[in-house]
């Protein structure tokens, strides 16, 4: 048995990302919820802000943002962009977040989000309590770190962090299925477990022959995904 409620935001989780918007010299940061894919071909995105949120005057003169995915050990970092407006405070500065330059547009990406989206607006809605920018992802970059043996990035290695009515959450690592696998055939069923598992050895005795060297919390470092 069900219960019936009146109509509501209840479609979760939802990604918990920072919004970047202005330049390097003159940037804003926003935590959104309401982001999402809208398309495949072009790839495009959106972000729904309430117009009297400081961001939103400068992503609508600009016609451009940065989407910087997060983990869940930036929640508290995460949780205070939201709470506290840009026009009061440098929250890059309060919150340590270091800028990178993108590649197409001139807002700047956070350095330690393990992935950013750059994109270019292309139509603006307004909705009611917030105005949806639809915008072109024009640009991917993503940590080195993410991208396994066969140059495959896996983003389940990130920690990402989702938003669940009013709560922040990680998102699990345990994978149940792969595109496609309720239709797949056993043979080949039996052929991707079998590399699988060659995988995870060839994995094993690459991490007992490899020389030990220390590793950097954070190299700032950012790979390029997407093509032209």
């Amino acid at each position: 048995m069900k219960r019936s409620m009146k109509p509501g935001t209840m479609l979760y989780p939802l990604p918990a990302v920072l919004v970047t918007g202005g330049d390097m010299e003159h940037s804003t940061v926003m935590t959104a919820a309401w982001t999402g894919i809208v398309n495949s071909d072009p790839p495009m995105t959106y972000v729904s802000i309430r117009p009297e949120r400081y961001s939103y005057g400068i992503i609508r003169e600009r016609g451009e943002f940065v989407i910087n995915l997060t983990t869940a050990d930036m929640a508290k970092d995460v949780d205070y962009a939201g709470c506290v407006s840009g026009k009061k405070q440098d929250k890059f500065e309060k919150l340590g977040f270091v800028k990178e330059p993108g590649e197409i547009v001139k807002a700047p990406m956070i350095a330690q989000c393990p992935v950013n989206l750059e994109c270019r607006v292309t139509e603006v809605k307004e909705l009611g309590s917030h105005t949806m920018f639809l915008a072109e992802i024009v640009r991917v970059h993503a940590d080195e770190k993410l991208f396994d043996a066969n140059d495959r990035i896996c983003l389940e290695k990130a920690g990402l962090l989702a938003y669940i009515h009013g709560g922040y959450l990680p998102l699990g690592t345990r994978k149940l299925g792969t595109f496609g696998y309720s239709v797949m055939k056993p043979k080949t069923q039996k052929k991707k477990a079998a590399e699988s598992r060659k995988m995870s050895l060839m994995k094993k005795k690459s991490k007992h022959s490899a020389p030990k060297k220390k590793e950097s919390v954070f190299t700032g470092k950012s790979r390029l995904v997407s093509k032209d």
